[in-house]
């Protein structure tokens, strides 16, 4: 597959709380993708803040979340995504326009120690990673 060529790829990520990995996906969609991705995250039911141990994983990683607010599916900006990637929530995450739906079964981390944490994390930018590299679309 390809990127669009007259603009970035546009990614949404989407779970349930939008504290973990929804928001680590973001972030290695737009640290991997640069200016060829425009990446979004969102929550069909988002907590009040990004898990604390989702901003250490990605501290270690040189990515800082601790600013990154968890964000409802209702306030994504207007328009298709060329790729929607579910992670985990089921019957639970909402219709959004997308050219191309996929379902990442990664497990939800939130209460993984730290060891286990850090597998999910370097999961999802594996996959993340792998994604991009089917568009074109990865820098690293």
């Amino acid at each position: 597959m390809t990127a669009p060529e007259s603009r970035p790829l546009r990614l949404l990520f989407v779970c349930v709380e939008n504290a973990n990995r929804s928001q680590m996906a973001e972030a290695f969609a737009r640290r991997l993708g640069g200016e060829a991705v425009e990446a979004w995250s969102a929550g069909s039911r988002p907590s009040a803040s990004v898990n604390p141990k989702a901003v250490a994983a990605m501290a270690e990683l040189g990515y800082d979340l601790s600013a990154h607010r968890p964000t409802s599916v209702q306030d994504l900006p207007p328009g298709e995504f060329d790729v929607l990637v579910t992670l985990g929530c089921g019957e639970a995450c909402p219709a959004v326009p997308a050219r191309r739906r996929l379902d990442w079964q990664i497990p939800d981390p939130r209460d993984l120690d730290p060891e286990a944490f850090r597998k999910v994390r370097d999961r999802v930018r594996r996959q993340v990673a792998a994604l991009l590299a089917e568009y074109g679309c990865a820098r690293e």
